[in-house]
C-alpha cells in the first residue's frame, strides 16, 4: 500500500487530460526590455535565424549599432593574440553596421525602449517620443538568408546606413563598388590553410531610395516615414572574387521573389512552431524566474546560432562583442584591446565543450539543430580514417578532443609524451551515443544507416584494433587518457563505460540497419570488455577514475569516474548498483558549479532533487557581470558568452522533469516540491509529454501517441519504478 499511496501522490491519475498552454502570454513575461541605450555590445541583445546572426545595440546619441556574423565565415588570424588563435580558423564577424536618423532629435534622457520579441524573433527599438519618434523593427529571416531592419517615424527622416570594417588595411577585406548598395567581402590569403584558403565571405546591403555617398555610405535620396534596409550575407568558397559576387548577386534575386509580407509570416510561422515544441515554464520560490528565464534564453540563442553549415562554437557561438578590457587567462591585461572577431581558446571544436549545447536538444525536439554537429564528424571519416590506418596501420576511426571543423589526428602512438588531449580517444563514443539517441527519438533510419552506423561502428573498430589484451583476454586499454584528467592511465573509466553503453545499443539496433555479421563482431568484442574500476574511498566503495594500482597525476578539477552516470547513463535511477553511484558522487573530489561542470545533469539522473536544482539555477542564472543580455553566460573556464554553461543547465532542468531509459520514461525524477511548472517535452520513439506540476504533483498529463502512457513510471520508495497502468 506504500508504493500504492507514493504513486496517487504524486500524480492525479484520474485527471490524465490535458490543457492547451498559452505558449505566447508566457513566453510575452520573459520579453526583455531596456529602457538605456548601449552604450556598447556589452550592452548588445543577440537575434539571428539559425546561420546569420546579429549583436544589435544603441549608442547614447541614437546610432542604431550592430555586429554581423555567420556560421561559416572561417578567416584566419592576422594578429599576434596567443597560440589558439592560430589554430583551426577564426569564425569571424563580417562587419559592423551603423545606422544614423537626420535630423536626429535623441538626446541623453529621451524616451528609449529596445525590446526583444521572443515569439516571433524580432527586435523593435523606439527612440524619442510623439511625432518626432523614431522606430526600427529587426529581425533575421528564419527561411532565408536576409537581415531586414525597418524604420518608420512620425515624420518624415533621411537615414544614412555605414559599414564600418576593421579589417581594410591588409587584413583580407574588400569594399567593392556596386552603384546604390555596400558590398564587401573577406578572402584568406594564399597562406591560409587549405581549408580555409579560398573560403568568401561578406554582404550586401540595399536600401530602397538610398544611394552611395560612397562605397561605405548609403544616404536617403529624400526623407520617409517609412524605410527598409536588407542585408544579404553570404559565404562561398570560390577561386575568384568575382565568383562570389555572381553567388551573392544570384542570392538577393532569389530572396527578393518572396515579398516581405509572405517572408514575414513565414517567419513568425517557424518561430511559433519552435516555441510550440517543447517548453519549461517555472514558479515557486526566488529561484524560479531566473531559472525559467535563463533556460528560455539559452535555448532561444542556440536557436539563433545552430541551423548553419558548422555547429556552435562553446567560445562566444556567433554572438561575441567588443572586449577592450580582456585579461588573459595569466592575469595580464592584453596588450591590445580585443576585438569581436577574439575568442579566446581559437576556432577548433573542443568536443568535451561542444556537447553541452546539443544533448538537450533531444528532450527539447530541436532535431534541426543537431544536423550540423552530427555532419561535420561524419565529414572528417575519410581522412582520418586514412591518418589511423598511415599512423597506426589498422582500421578505425576516432576524433581529436580538440580538432577544426575539418578534422586530422596527430600520431599519438605509445612513445608519444602525455599531454592533456593527445591520448584522449572518448569523443567518438560520446558522439555514437548521442546519435543513437537522435536515432531513438526521430526513427530516421537514413540517418542512422549513414551517419550514425558508419561513425559508430569505426569508432568502436579503432578501439579493437588500437589496444592489446590483458592475460585474462580482456581489451587493455593503455595508454589512454581518463579525460584530460588522468594522462596515459590503464583502462580509463570513461572509455570503458562508453565502450559498454555504445557496444550494448548497437547490438540492439534492428536488422535492417546492421548486418548478422557486425552484430556478432560487436557480440565478441563486448565478451572481451573489462569492467569498471571500483575501489574503496574512505571505507565506502565507489567508481574510480582508472583502474589501479597505478597512481597518476591529476591536470584538471573533473570527475571521469562520473562519466558512467552520464553522459553513458550505465547508473541511475531504477538501474542497479545506484548507492554505488551515489556514493561516487558523494565522495567526488571536485564540486565546482557551472561552465562545462556536469554535477547538474548527473545529481539529477541520481534523483539528488536539491544539488540538482542548486547547480541547474546557478547555471541558468550565471550571466556575465559586465554583459546586459541575460543569457550571455560568464566565461567560467571558457569564454564569454559560454555557451556550454546553458546548454548543462538546460540538460540538468529537464533530467529533473523526465528520465529516459530506452522505452522506459521517468516522471518528476529529482524536481523540487517547491517548484510549480507546465511543460511539454520529448521523448524517444517520436513521443511527446506535456504535463503540470502543482506542489510536488502532476496534475495534469497528456502522452501522445497516447499507448505510449505504459512506458511511464515514477521512482518508489523501495527505489523501483512504479509504471502507469493502461
Amino acid at each position: 500500500m506504500k508504493q500504492i499511496f507514493l504513486i496517487f501522490f504524486l500524480i492525479d491519475i484520474t485527471n490524465i487530460f490535458g490543457q492547451t498552454v498559452d505558449i505566447a502570454s508566457k513566453l510575452n513575461k520573459y520579453n526583455i526590455v531596456w529602457n538605456t541605450p548601449g552604450p556598447t555590445s556589452y550592452q548588445s541583445m543577440p537575434i539571428g535565424n539559425g546561420d546569420i546572426g546579429l549583436n544589435v545595440w544603441v549608442e547614447a546619441n541614437g546610432d542604431l549599432i550592430f555586429y554581423i556574423s555567420k556560421t561559416d565565415a572561417w578567416g584566419e588570424e592576422t594578429k599576434e593574440r596567443g597560440p589558439w588563435m592560430k589554430e583551426g580558423g577564426v569564425l569571424m564577424k563580417l562587419a559592423l553596421v551603423r545606422i544614423s536618423v537626420s535630423p536626429n532629435r535623441f538626446k541623453e534622457g529621451s524616451y528609449f525602449r529596445q525590446v526583444l520579441k521572443l515569439r516571433e524573433s524580432k527586435i523593435l527599438i523606439k527612440e524619442g517620443i510623439g511625432k518626432s519618434a523614431v522606430s526600427f523593427k529587426i529581425w533575421v529571416d528564419a527561411n532565408n538568408p536576409v537581415v531586414h531592419i525597418e524604420q518608420k517615424s512620425g515624420q518624415p527622416v533621411s537615414l544614412k546606413v555605414q559599414l564600418e570594417d576593421w579589417r581594410t588595411n591588409g587584413s583580407g577585406d574588400t569594399i567593392l563598388n556596386k552603384i546604390n548598395s555596400i558590398q564587401w567581402c573577406h578572402r584568406n590569403s594564399i597562406s591560409a590553410d587549405p581549408h580555409i584558403r579560398n573560403i568568401v565571405f561578406g554582404a550586401t546591403i540595399n536600401a530602397k531610395g538610398l544611394v552611395n555617398t560612397n562605397t561605405i555610405t548609403l544616404q536617403s535620396v529624400h526623407a520617409a516615414t517609412n524605410q527598409v534596409i536588407s542585408i544579404y550575407p553570404y559565404t562561398k568558397q570560390i577561386n575568384h572574387e568575382d565568383d562570389w559576387v555572381k553567388g551573392n548577386e544570384e542570392q538577393i534575386i532569389n530572396v527578393n521573389k518572396i515579398n516581405i509580407e509572405t517572408a514575414r509570416k513565414a517567419h513568425y510561422k517557424w518561430w511559433n512552431d519552435f516555441w510550440h515544441r517543447s517548453w519549461i515554464f517555472i514558479d515557486g520560490d526566488s529561484t524560479a524566474f531566473k531559472t525559467t528565464q535563463g533556460y528560455i534564453f539559452q535555448r532561444y540563442v542556440t536557436a539563433c546560432a545552430g541551423r548553419g553549415a558548422y555547429p556552435i562554437k562553446f567560445n562566444g557561438s556567433i554572438f561575441t562583442v567588443d572586449n577592450p578590457d580582456y585579461n588573459g587567462r595569466d592575469g595580464n591585461q592584453a596588450i591590445t584591446p580585443m576585438d569581436a572577431d577574439f575568442r579566446e581558446w581559437g576556432g577548433q571544436y573542443w568536443f568535451q565543450n561542444t556537447r553541452a549545447m546539443y544533448w538537450p536538444r533531444l528532450m527539447a525536439g530541436d532535431f534541426d539543430i543537431m544536423m550540423p554537429l552530427f555532419k561535420m564528424y561524419a565529414a572528417m571519416l575519410t581522412a582520418n580514417a586514412q591518418q589511423v590506418k598511415q599512423f597506426y596501420n589498422h582500421e578505425g576511426v576516432y576524433f581529436a578532443e580538440t580538432s577544426p571543423f575539418w578534422g586530422g589526428l596527430l600520431y599519438m602512438g605509445p612513445e608519444v609524451k602525455e599531454n592533456w588531449t593527445g591520448h584522449y580517444f572518448t569523443p567518438v563514443l560520446e558522439l555514437s551515443m548521442m546519435m543513437l539517441d537522435y536515432y531513438e527519438y526521430t526513427g530516421d533510419e537514413n540517418f542512422a544507416k549513414n551517419i550514425l552506423l558508419p561513425v559508430a561502428s569505426n569508432g568502436i573498430l579503432f578501439f579493437d584494433k588500437h589496444f592489446r589484451r590483458d592475460s585474462l583476454g580482456k581489451l587493455l586499454l593503455d595508454p589512454d587518457n581518463s579525460i584530460e584528467m588522468f594522462w596515459k592511465v590503464h583502462n580509463p573509466a570513461p572509455d570503458i563505460a562508453g565502450l559498454h553503453a555504445v557496444i550494448q545499443r548497437l547490438i540492439a539496433l534492428p536488422d535492417s540497419i546492421t548486418t548478422t555479421d557486425q552484430r556478432n563482431e560487436w557480440k565478441r568484442f563486448q565478451s572481451e570488455l573489462p569492467e569498471l574500476p571500483i575501489g574503496i574511498k574512505n571505507d565506502i566503495q565507489v567508481l574510480l577514475p582508472y583502474t589501479g594500482p597505478q597512481t597518476v597525476q591529476s591536470h584538471n578539477a573533473e570527475n571521469p569516474e562520473l562519466y558512467s552516470i552520464y553522459p553513458f547513463r550505465l547508473y541511475g535511477l531504477g538501474k542497479p548498483d545506484l548507492q554505488l553511484a551515489k556514493n561516487t558522487f558523494n565522495g567526488r573530489r571536485y564540486k565546482d558549479k557551472g561552465c562545462w561542470v556536469q554535477d547538474p545533469i548527473q545529481a539529477a539522473m541520481l534523483g539528488l532533487t536539491n544539488i540538482a536544482k542548486e547547480y541547474v539555477a546557478f547555471n541558468l542564472s550565471r550571466k556575465a557581470s559586465d554583459l546586459k543580455f541575460p543569457s550571455f553566460w560568464d566565461r567560467g573556464n571558457d569564454y564569454l558568452p559560454d555557451e556550454d554553461n546553458g546548454g548543462n543547465g538546460e540538460n540538468g532542468l529537464q533530467q529533473m522533469l523526465i528520465q529516459v531509459y530506452g522505452k522506459k520514461i521517468i516522471l518528476l525524477p529529482a524536481w523540487p516540491k517547491e517548484w510549480n511548472a507546465d511543460f511539454k517535452l520529448n521523448a524517444p520513439y517520436k513521443t511527446t509529454v506535456q504535463g503540470k506540476v502543482k506542489n510536488g504533483k502532476l496534475v495534469d498529463m497528456v502522452i501522445s501517441p497516447s499507448y505510449r502512457k505504459a512506458d511511464f513510471g515514477y521512482i518508489t520508495s523501495t527505489g523501483e519504478i512504479e509504471y502507469i497502468k493502461k
